[in-house]
Formats: C-alpha cells, sequence, structure tokens
C-alpha cells in the first residue's frame, strides 16, 4: 500500500465514509461474545477517525500502520480531542510490541491489501500473539462479488472544491485481485494543481479462505456478517463487504 501523497487529501476523499457504523458494529460484537474489552489495536488505522472514535469511547488504544504520513494525521487530529493513543509504525507483516490486547480490529478492507497466503497467515498469527487468551479480532474485506461486479474494469472520478481524482480499477491474474491507478489533482494556494500518482494492488479471498486460515492461526468461535448487519450469517449472499470475527483459542 502506497499512501504517500495521498495522506493529505485522504480524509477528504473519505468524509462519507460510514465511520459510526463501524464503531457501532464493533461494540455490538463485544457484546455478543460477552466480553469486556478494554484494550484495542486499530490495525491500518489510517487517519485515525475509527482510532479517535475508540478513544472518545473510553477504551485504551493502540494505532497501527504502515504510512508515517497517515499517522502523522491520526496523531494530530487526536492531540487536538485531548486523546491518548500509542502510535505504531508498522508493516501488520511485521506486527510486534503488543501483548495481552483484549480485542484487535482492522476495517475499510486493510486486509485486502494483504495479497497472498502466506502473508495473511504471517498477520493472522502476529495478531493472535498479540492478543490474550479468547481476545477478539474483527476485520473486514471485500467480498468477491464487490470486486467482481464493482470494481474491477470500472473508472470512478471526482471533482471537488479542493482536490479531485480519476480513479482506474484494473483485474489482476489471480482471482479477488485488483490494481488500482489513482491520479491525484490538488489544488494550492496560488490557484495551480498539483499532480500525483498512485498505484494500489489489493485481493480478496472467499469467505472459507479467511476461516481455513483463522483455525490454523489459532483463533476459534469464528463469525460472518455482510454490510454491518450484526447476525451472524453462515452464507454472506451478495454482501458487499463481509466481516469477520473469531476469538484467540488456547495455546
Amino acid at each position: 500500500m502506497a499512501y504517500k501523497q495521498m495522506a493529505n487529501v485522504y480524509d477528504r476523499l473519505m468524509e462519507n465514509a460510514p465511520y459510526e457504523k463501524w464503531l457501532t458494529f464493533t461494540e455490538s460484537i463485544f457484546k455478543q461474545y460477552g466480553k469486556s474489552v478494554r484494550s484495542i489495536a486499530d490495525l491500518g488505522c489510517g487517519t485515525g477517525e475509527i482510532t479517535k472514535r475508540l478513544a472518545l469511547n473510553g477504551y485504551r488504544v493502540t494505532g497501527v500502520d504502515y504510512s508515517a504520513d497517515m499517522l502523522t494525521f491520526a496523531e494530530q487530529k487526536c492531540s487536538e480531542a485531548g486523546l491518548t493513543v500509542q502510535w505504531l509504525h508498522q508493516d501488520l507483516t511485521e506486527l510486534q510490541g503488543l501483548q495481552e490486547l483484549d480485542a484487535a480490529i482492522s476495517y475499510c478492507d486493510v486486509m485486502n491489501y494483504i495479497t497472498t497466503e502466506e502473508d495473511l497467515s504471517r498477520v493472522f498469527q502476529h495478531v493472535a500473539e498479540s492478543l490474550k487468551e479468547d481476545g477478539i479480532f474483527i476485520f473486514d474485506v471485500h467480498s468477491i462479488h464487490q470486486v467482481e461486479e464493482n470494481y474491477i474494469n470500472q473508472t470512478f472520478a471526482d471533482v471537488m472544491e479542493d482536490a479531485s481524482y480519476i480513479w482506474f480499477c484494473h483485474q489482476g491474474d489471480e482471482p479477488g485481485e485488483m490494481f488500482h491507478e489513482l491520479t491525484f489533482f490538488q489544488s494550492q494556494q496560488d490557484n495551480t494543481y498539483v499532480r500525483f500518482d498512485e498505484m494500489h494492488h489489493q485481493r480478496t479471498f472467499t469467505p472459507e479462505f479467511y476461516i481455513n486460515l483463522l483455525k490454523e492461526s489459532g483463533f476459534k468461535n469464528i463469525k460472518l456478517y455482510g454490510d454491518f448487519q450484526e447476525k451472524d450469517e453462515s452464507t454472506i449472499g451478495n454482501a458487499e463487504r463481509i466481516f469477520f470475527s473469531a476469538e484467540k483459542g488456547e495455546g
């Protein structure tokens, strides 16, 4: 994942993102598992919108992200809100330094940026090592349906007052794989625009694949949910976003 210059316009592009839905969903899952959660890691926290909301709700939060620029924005907004958050600049495939957490979350398709089985296995194992026994792991991914029907070979664009973008989504060689070619134009104080380009690589797998990998990584009591619905579903159907929740097992 790049997110270099894009960090400067990320919040503008995501201003309509359903952050409150992610927060409500998270706390609902905690209740479903009967857990009293105090410490949470927000994996792939970006500019900290969900991190901030969790901290405002009284959780002890650690924000982790691969992009130092994203973390700079996240730290600034949480500091301005008077919130104390621990920040870690790390690749999730090399996650370390977290122990005995009550929960870990990873939203907004962060896990889709982990594009190989080997790397996903490493991430899940590191998450398990970071949690206490019976700790909760919740994450979401794009569904195969969403990738094939709504993203691959599509073009998206938007023009805002201070920025605009063109986004081409190309199909990859593997099932569920896609490459996002993004071109941004950001306005400057002298009424000119600065252009920058980024390439993002994502891949999604079947629900069964994620379930098996979670089990191999020591997780149990795995549940699936579609599009923020808080009821466990054995079949997801045409959901655009699939959520997984699981408990860390013994050992």
